[in-house]
């Protein structure tokens, strides 16, 4: 009878009776039928759903990711700046549209290749690589699936897999497109070349007060002062406090028996190398087995020892070295591999480990004892200082009274002059400078919070307001940027003057010869610059912008004005290199896939359920 139903709905009489049924329903306000797609289902793509659950699950794995990316866990406002729920409906619509694809093409996956699958995959694997029930269980768990759903997903996802390995597996770079790649990259020129200096033009002229004070007219915004802000700071916190406290040398002596047998030093040595080649290999190892000292052998080598310094174990990162060294008597050496060959390691000297002499570890200890007192009391202290500012006392006075330091500086927008600040952690700069920029003089301000400990007060004293600097303030800086400039201007212009004279025919060693500078002719260089870095990405870029006979000018990112001749070409031949080959072929594969998944997306259209994507954000993130 369904089938008997279908085909009547397909006809046109069918057709007709639909419509007025959808009308009929509307009057009685189920006017939203077409849209919803259903309660539970925020898209459609194709003939596939994508519901609620499967959004909500990809949404927060894509927040989870980004978390991870960014150290934190990103707002609600966050995830929408940041794309993420588009991101998640488009990833979704084309999985939806690839299984429909790989669907239409039969693709399908046995039992026994899930099962396969299931224990391959190292998320439920125990420590020995065996299959852990366990842990399947934990992860589903986690994750919000249930068995069902984990094997449906894995299964689209092997026939997604399928579809694109059978359609994109062989994608392979042309060799034409490789050659010309590599020639792109490869291709060496070789110039001759002069640069110009100051030295090689005439000094222009000092600029007069005239000039000067129209230059300043004009430029006015770049001479002008920033807004500074003269506070005065203190800071309470743990460290600072302790650093107020004195402790006896009774104290010290008490503390240090009563946690000296969970004191230890390292055992450190003293270390020296030599690199031997293959003949002082033979004599070193000889000696050792003769027992002929380290320093006897490297005398009668001619060889200098280089001194690794005094160093525990852990300050080794050679692990081989570390080894070798901390395995030797006092005065032993090895023979040991190194980067560039064999090496002699010599121990010179042992510094015993163990429990250290009070000496060793006086200001440790005090120091230790000190935030220990600073920890009992700088809740009381930072609520004394509370009651003292909402009196209107003094920062000075404050700061005498408890025996803080304090700070004062000239603070700009940017806070760099905070750095006057001991021991500041950087993420409190922008935080405390915008504190202060919205500040009033006279005004009391309210305690900071710093990130890394503690709490820190300010007072505005003065404001510097953003001004017009006269011409007197100035000048000396005027007048070098403006003599800068007229150099500058004088080089560019006998730099297209050389140019000129070689567009005319004239030599290269003639028109450098004419400006008192000899030509260079460089080391064969590609595009990108040449290896010794003589010349750069900038003049290497200019270089290769004509043909064999090409000349031209730059400036080098140095500065430099550059004139030059392209004196040969060497063209790089055959394909690239396999690796890079390899990469460029995966790009294009990656590029491929990419048009081909969107064009599928596309042609299966998703229609997106509005209210019910918005219910599904504000019930589960707090949009």
């Amino acid at each position: 009878m369904l089938d008997s139903l279908r085909v009547f709905a397909k006809s046109w009489p069918g057709k007709v009776m639909g419509g007025l049924l959808l009308v009929g329903l509307a009057g009685f306000g189920i006017n939203n039928v077409i849209a919803d797609l259903g309660s539970n289902t925020v898209a459609k793509v194709g003939g596939e759903d994508i519901t609620s659950r499967q959004f909500l699950r990809a949404y927060q794995n894509q927040v989870n990711q980004v978390a991870q990316q960014l150290g934190s866990v990103p707002t609600a406002q966050d995830a929408i700046n940041l794309g993420i729920p588009s991101m998640v409906l488009q990833n979704l619509a084309q999985d939806a549209a690839l299984d429909q694809m790989a669907e239409g093409f039969g693709l399908g996956v046995s039992q026994s290749k899930l099962s396969q699958m299931l224990r391959e995959d190292p998320s439920f694997q125990n420590a020995l690589g065996a299959f852990n029930p366990q842990s399947f269980s934990q992860v589903l768990q986690m994750s919000g699936l249930t068995e069902a759903e984990y094997f449906e997903d894995q299964s689209d996802a092997a026939r997604r897999q399928q579809l694109i390995l059978s359609l994109f597996g062989d994608t392979k770079l042309p060799e034409t497109a490789s050659n010309l790649v590599n020639r792109y990259a490869a291709d060496q020129r070789t110039i001759e070349y002069f640069a110009l200096a100051e030295t090689n033009v005439e000094t222009p002229a000092a600029p007069t007060e005239e000039e000067l004070a129209a230059y300043l007219s004009e430029h006015q915004a770049e001479f002008r002062t920033v807004e500074t802000r003269n506070v005065q700071m203190l800071r309470l916190s743990t460290a600072d406090l302790a650093a107020t406290k004195t402790i006896s040398d009774d104290a010290i002596a008490a503390e240090y028996e009563r946690t000296k047998a969970t004191l230890s030093k390292a055992e450190r040595r003293t270390l020296q190398q030599v690199v031997l080649n293959a003949d002082q290999v033979a004599a070193f190892e000889a000696g050792k087995v003769a027992g002929t000292p380290f320093e006897t052998l490297v005398s009668e080598a001619g060889l200098t020892p280089t001194e690794l310094g005094t160093l525990a174990q852990a300050d080794i990162l050679d692990a081989g070295l570390a080894s070798a060294a901390f395995g030797l008597a006092d005065g032993g050496f090895a023979v040991i591999d190194g980067v560039a060959g064999k090496r002699a390691v010599h121990v010179s000297a042992i510094e015993a480990g163990g429990v250290p002499e009070l000496a060793e570890v006086r200001d440790q200890v005090a120091n230790n004892l000190a935030l220990a007192e600073a920890r009992n009391e700088v809740a009381d202290v930072q609520d004394q200082i509370e009651e003292l500012r909402a009196a209107f006392r003094p920062l000075p006075e404050i700061a005498e009274r408890f025996g803080l330091d304090l700070y004062e500086a000239d603070v700009t927008s940017g806070g760099a002059e905070l750095n006057v600040i001991s021991d500041r952690a950087a993420e409190d700069v922008p935080r405390v400078s915008q504190a202060i920029f919205k500040a009033e003089q006279g005004a009391l301000t309210a305690g900071i919070p710093l990130a890394g400990n503690g709490t820190l007060w300010f007072d505005l004293n003065a404001v510097e307001p953003a001004r017009d600097q006269t011409l007197d303030e100035v000048r000396d800086q005027l007048t070098e940027t403006m003599t800068t400039e007229r150099v500058n201007n004088a080089l560019m212009a006998a730099q297209k003057d050389a140019v000129t004279r070689l567009d005319n025919g004239e030599a290269l060693a003639d028109v450098a010869a004419s400006y008192s500078v000899f030509p260079q002719i460089s080391a064969p260089f590609t595009r990108f610059g040449s290896e010794d870095g003589t010349i750069d990405a900038t003049v290497a870029s200019a270089a290769f912008a004509g043909d064999a006979s090409h000349h031209g000018s730059a400036v080098s990112q140095s500065g430099e004005f550059i004139v030059f001749q392209v004196t040969d070409l060497t063209p790089a031949e055959g394909p690239l290199e396999e690796a890079a080959n390899a990469s460029l072929e995966n790009e294009a594969r990656i590029g491929v896939y990419g048009d081909f998944v969107t064009a599928i997306r596309d042609d299966a259209r998703m229609v997106i359920n509005q209210q019910a994507l918005q219910q599904v954000l504000e019930l589960n993130t707090g949009l």
